[in-house]
């Protein structure tokens, strides 16, 4: 019996790495680590089983917002007439991004306040606008900039083997420091050698100057 399975963790929990200060899914065990994969799809890394965690409510908004934004790969977006979207009486997934936002306005938390708006309004445009549009749209041509305000991204990804890749990566994490630790230890427990690293910035979309 696996530590996780004892410790009450199931496959499909989302968890909290603090090693990375990352959320994802267990996926189970691969050796002596927990696999994790990040919410929304994507590479699975490797963390240490007693320091993972079941992930607050606030941490898994945090990581779904995130999630939405990196598969939003358009130039030119709609956007909201009104900057604070309204819920749709009656919807229970309306019902509760509100209560998520009036609960991060009542403690003054700008950022979960912002989370939990992109939230409902993604959920607005998927189950409700698509068929029946609440809001009247407008479109902009939109440039791309480097976001100075967030952290950049390291991560490898095994690819020793003989007929295929070994598939093992230390997941995203904040130094290149961080991810030649994990190559390290990743090599003395199999040997491997062969590694592709890769570096991930955010950007961010602006109106263009005199766009209406």
């Amino acid at each position: 019996m696996t530590e996780h399975i004892e410790s009450g963790i199931e496959a499909g929990t989302v968890v909290y790495d603090p090693r990375t200060d990352k959320v994802g899914e267990y996926r189970g065990n691969a050796g002596p680590y927990a696999l994790l994969r990040p919410l929304g799809g994507g590479r699975e890394w490797e963390a240490r089983p007693e320091s993972i965690r079941p992930a607050t409510a606030e941490e898994r908004l945090s990581a779904e917002v995130r999630a939405a934004n990196r598969r939003s790969t358009t130039l030119t977006y709609p956007v909201l007439d009104s900057p604070a979207p309204e819920p749709v009486p009656g919807c229970a997934s309306c019902a509760e991004f509100a209560g998520q936002r009036e609960q991060a306005e009542a403690r003054s938390d700008a950022s979960g306040t912002t989370d939990s708006a992109v939230l409902l309004r993604r959920h607005l445009r998927r189950d409700h606008w698509g068929t029946r549009p609440r809001r009247v749209f407008r479109f902009v041509p939109y440039l791309i900039t480097q976001d100075d305000s967030a952290e950049p991204e390291y991560e490898a990804y095994c690819v020793s083997g003989d007929e295929t890749d070994c598939g093992a990566a230390s997941g995203p994490c904040g130094s290149p420091g961080a991810v030649e630790e994990w190559q390290r230890r990743h090599t003395r427990d199999t040997r491997h050698l062969r590694y592709r690293r890769s570096f991930t910035d955010y950007a961010v979309l602006e109106p263009q100057s005199g766009a209406r």
